[in-house]
């Protein structure tokens, strides 16, 4: 295994953002979208001269200035960012093509601004997966906030306004409170703030200030929405559903989690935390927070709060995988950023094809609504199974490595409650379902004719559901990225 010097990570970075100046220039509609789908394109070709070297076991790096001593600004391609790389791109074009149905079905306003951030945030996203430190990574984290607050509050009404006010006051508070001195501590116990395979030395620092260390970044990158740091991300459901696309599984959360993982993985290392039974604070925290979050999904009425609580609870998944430190625990908490991402884009995607084709929010209001929207509701159907983790979906693999990496660490406990939340992730999926196939005749508030909503809302779900089988069927190149990270 080598490190190969180039610029191939700079460019799979830029790509994204080498859009937003054709995306804003653009004099229609079909030649701004068109920017967006070659800035995809470009960014999926550049992975893809980078994957086989990466499953090789190498690593792509580039060093763009020099900052700090032991903090530059610089990339890194490795297993695990290729890895989130490739999730945040795919989905990046299905995500456009939705986008393209919803938006103009709804006759959305500043359609090319909201185009423009979108591409911003891809960009963030990559940077985030990309980087080589501590220091690159908090700077792109911090730029995705800035990026993603006007597609929060995309609507500006009262409501909007204030949802983006509480994103950025729990997302960007958090990342400056609580992240920005950690990193400080950091460089002053090390010297540097570059990410490990084995941890940096951070022999210096006492245990008790390791356990702070770890709680400061733990809730601090607030993205991964742990609990009590999660209120932001049901108030954000007040943004177009191609916006709670983006925050809840191409980028936003997925950044939370990816970070919490790269630090402790990268910056303390699995050896220090062991030694020290900290991993016990981080399976404690998404232990709580993954049944809390899906016992409040079970009050929820309206579906996209749903499925919002649904993803606080998902995203734990990911960090208990970190928590684990096993082999197959962390393979299954990275692989479960792709699974999950792929199911839960689906739901919302059919949410909002829902909301397009009826005007409807509510789950007490779907039943019957099978009969109208087949295409839709299957498609939802299979995002639940996915989530749920059930074969034969993607979800399940992931679920299953995370259960193989309680088992093997002894923790009988953590897998109860992994078997428990996936039952609690039954209860309040399957009744929707329920609602849509089974209600009696005299309850359903839709019948009547097939009317699903415009083909570009109607496709997408369609192929992430798709993936989300063919995806326990053949799993790689996730899976093979998600092993070679983990060991």
């Amino acid at each position: 295994m080598y490190s190969i010097y180039s610029i191939q990570p700079l460019l799979a970075v830029a790509a994204p953002l080498l859009a937003v100046p054709g995306i804003i220039s653009a004099r229609t509609p079909n030649i701004r979208e068109a920017w967006s789908f070659a800035a995809a394109l470009l960014l999926l070709a550049l992975l893809a001269c980078m994957v086989p070297a990466v499953l090789a076991g190498h690593t792509y790096t580039w060093v763009l200035a020099e900052v700090l001593p032991g903090a530059p600004i610089a990339f890194r391609v490795d297993a695990f960012g290729m890895l989130f790389a490739l999730v945040s791109s795919s989905l990046w074009v299905v995500t456009t093509v939705y986008s393209i149905g919803y938006m103009r079905a709804k006759n959305e306003h500043a359609q090319t601004r909201f185009f423009g951030y979108f591409a911003s945030s891809i960009f963030c996203a990559v940077g985030v997966a990309f980087s080589a430190n501590l220091l690159t990574m908090y700077l792109f984290y911090e730029l995705l906030s800035f990026s993603t607050y006007p597609l929060v509050a995309h609507h500006q009404n009262e409501e909007s306004r204030k949802a983006g006010r509480k994103y950025l006051g729990f997302i960007v508070g958090t990342s400056i409170g609580l992240v920005l001195p950690a990193m400080v501590a950091v460089h002053h116990f090390t010297g540097s703030l570059d990410f490990a395979s084995g941890g940096i030395a951070l022999g210096a620092a006492d245990s008790t200030t390791l356990t702070v260390l770890l709680c400061l970044l733990l809730f601090g990158f607030a993205k991964a929405a742990l609990m009590p740091v999660h209120v932001w991300l049901p108030a954000a459901m007040v943004a177009p559903t191609p916006v709670s696309s983006l925050l809840h599984a191409v980028a936003v959360v997925k950044v939370g989690a990816f970070c919490i993982m790269r630090v402790v993985t990268g910056t303390f290392g699995v050896e220090t935390l062991q030694a020290l039974h900290l991993n016990d604070v981080i399976t404690g925290v998404a232990a709580v927070t993954m049944l809390a979050a899906s016992l409040i999904a079970l009050s929820q009425d309206g579906l996209k709060r749903r499925l919002a609580y649904s993803t606080i609870g998902q995203l734990s998944y990911i960090v208990l995988g970190a928590g684990l430190m096993t082999t197959a625990g962390l393979t299954g908490g990275m692989l479960h950023i792709s699974m999950h991402a792929f199911g839960k884009i689906t739901l919302f995607f059919c949410a909002g094809a829902i909301y397009v084709a009826t005007g409807e929010k509510y789950i007490s209001r779907l039943n019957g609504i099978g009969y109208r929207m087949p295409w839709t509701m299957t498609a939802f159907l299979i995002g639940s199974l996915s989530i749920i983790g059930i074969p034969p979906t993607g979800g399940f693999l992931s679920k299953w490595y995370l259960l193989n990496g309680c088992i093997g660490s002894g923790q009988w406990v953590l897998a109860l409650v992994l078997l428990v939340s996936s039952l609690l992730n039954a209860a309040y999926f399957l009744p929707i379902v329920y609602r849509a196939w089974f209600c009696a005749p005299d309850q359903a508030q839709h019948s009547g004719p097939v009317r699903e909503a415009p083909l570009a809302c109607i496709v997408p779900p369609l192929i992430t559901a798709g993936i989300s089988v063919i995806l326990f069927f053949y799993p790689y190149p996730f899976l093979n990225l998600a092993r070679l990270a983990a060991n």
